[in-house]
C-alpha cells in the first residue's frame, strides 16, 4: 500500500498525494475518477514523453474512452501562452469536453502549463499531477498554483486551480541528471530552513544517502518536504499571508533567473537567493554569523551555487521590483528569524538587497585578488 498525504482546502479534503516507487499503482488510483467513462489527455514535454509517455498511454489504453499524448519541447523558454494555445487546439480537435481529464506528466513547467490549461479550457476540466522531477514533487505540484511566464517574467499569468490527485513516482528521480536533481534539492532545503529545523538537521545527517539517491531516504525526504508544504498551503491556500513564506530565496532568485535569461535552473537561482536572504537575516541580527555561514556552505555538498559572476548587482536589485509578490510597491521579503522560522519583512531596503547581491557576486576583481 503506497504512502499518502491528504491536502485539505477550506478545511475539507481536496486531493491526495500518493508516494510510489513506480507507476504500477496508477491505474487503480485513476479508477477512483471513473476514467473508463472519460477521455484522457497526457500532457508531457519532449523529455518525459520519451521516458514515460508510452508507458502511461499503454496503461490507460482500453481503460478509458480515449487516450492521447500531447507533447511540447522541453525547457522554461516554452512555458508560454503559445504552448497553452497548442494544448487547447489539440483538445478542441480531439473533441475533449468538461468531463474529460488531463494528466500532467513531467516537471514543474509541465505541471504549471497543464494546470493552467485545465483551469481555463471550457472554464475548467479536471487534471492530475504526475510530477517526475524533485523540484515538481516537493514544490510545484502541490498547492494548486498554475501558470506561465510572460515576456520573460516568471509566472505572471496564472490561476489557483487544484489537481484531483498528485501521484509521485519516486523512482523517476533516478532518471534525473545531477544538475536537475540538485536543483530540486534547493526547495527541499528551503522547507527545512523556513519551517522545520529538525528536518534541516535530518537533511545534513543524511547528506551522503541523498547524494547517492537511496530510495528509502528519498521517499522519506520527499514526504517530509511535502508535509511542510501541505501545512503551509492548507493554512493559506491563496497566498494572502503565510504562504508567502514559501518564497524564501525567490525574490532575488527570480531576478537572477531573469537576468541570466533562464540559462540557470530554478533551484540554482533559489539557492543563491537563499544565501542572499540568509545574509540579510544575519545583518538584521536574527541569525548569528556562524548560522549564516553554515546555511551558505550547506548548499555546496549538494552541487548548488553560493556565488555567481557575470551579473550586474544593480540590475538584480531593479529586477526585484518586478516581483509579482509586491504589495503597494513594497517587496514581501522572506527572512529567517532563526533556522526553522521564517518571517515576512516589508522593510528590506534596496541597500539591503544590493549588499546581499554583492555578497554572492564573484567579480573578476575578486578572482584576480
Amino acid at each position: 500500500m503506497a504512502n499518502r498525504l491528504t491536502i485539505n482546502y477550506e478545511k475539507k479534503p481536496c486531493y491526495d498525494i500518493v508516494f510510489a516507487s513506480d507507476y504500477s499503482g496508477l491505474l487503480e488510483e485513476l479508477q477512483d475518477f471513473n476514467i473508463n467513462e472519460r477521455r484522457v489527455a497526457i500532457i508531457a514535454d519532449s523529455n518525459t514523453a520519451s521516458l514515460y509517455g508510452e508507458e502511461i498511454k499503454s496503461l490507460l489504453d482500453g481503460n478509458c474512452k480515449k487516450v492521447i499524448l500531447h507533447s511540447f519541447p522541453a525547457g522554461e523558454e516554452n512555458k508560454t501562452l503559445d504552448t497553452v494555445k497548442n494544448i487547447y487546439k489539440t483538445l478542441i480537435e480531439e473533441k475533449y469536453d468538461r468531463k474529460d481529464l488531463l494528466l500532467a506528466l513531467g516537471g514543474g513547467v509541465v505541471g504549471d502549463i497543464t494546470g493552467y490549461a485545465a483551469a481555463t479550457y471550457l472554464r475548467g476540466v479536471d487534471f492530475i499531477q504526475l510530477p517526475t522531477t524533485l523540484l515538481a514533487q516537493v514544490d510545484s505540484s502541490i498547492g494548486g498554483k498554475t501558470g506561465v511566464d510572460f515576456d520573460g517574467y516568471k509566472n505572471m499569468v496564472g490561476a489557483f486551480y487544484m489537481p484531483k490527485l498528485v501521484y509521485m513516482n519516486i523512482g523517476a528521480l533516478k532518471t534525473l541528471d545531477e544538475r536537475q536533481f540538485f536543483s530540486g534539492f534547493a526547495e527541499v532545503m528551503k522547507h527545512g530552513l523556513i519551517k522545520d529545523a529538525s528536518f534541516y538537521e535530518w537533511l545534513l545527517e543524511n547528506m551522503y544517502e541523498i547524494q547517492d539517491r537511496d530510495p528509502d531516504i528519498l521517499e522519506e525526504m520527499v514526504m517530509q518536504s511535502c508535509n511542510i508544504k501541505k501545512l503551509v498551503v492548507e493554512k493559506d491556500p491563496k497566498e494572502l499571508g503565510d504562504r508567502a513564506l514559501l518564497n524564501f530565496g525567490h525574490t532575488i532568485g527570480h531576478a537572477i533567473e531573469k537576468a541570466k535569461n533562464f540559462e540557470m535552473l530554478h533551484g540554482e537561482c533559489v539557492a543563491l537567493g537563499a544565501v542572499a536572504a540568509a545574509f540579510i537575516s544575519w545583518k538584521h541580527n536574527w541569525l548569528s554569523m556562524d548560522e549564516y555561514y553554515e546555511i551558505r556552505d550547506m548548499f555546496v555538498p549538494f552541487n548548488l551555487p553560493i556565488s555567481i559572476d557575470d551579473i550586474n548587482p544593480e540590475e538584480i536589485v531593479s529586477l526585484t521590483k518586478s516581483d509579482k509578490k509586491m504589495t503597494a510597491g513594497q517587496i514581501k521579503f522572506v527572512l529567517l528569524k532563526k533556522i526553522g522560522k521564517a518571517v515576512i519583512d516589508m522593510n528590506v531596503t534596496d541597500e539591503d538587497i544590493l549588499n546581499a547581491v554583492n555578497e554572492i557576486y564573484f567579480s573578476e576583481e575578486d578572482e584576480k585578488a
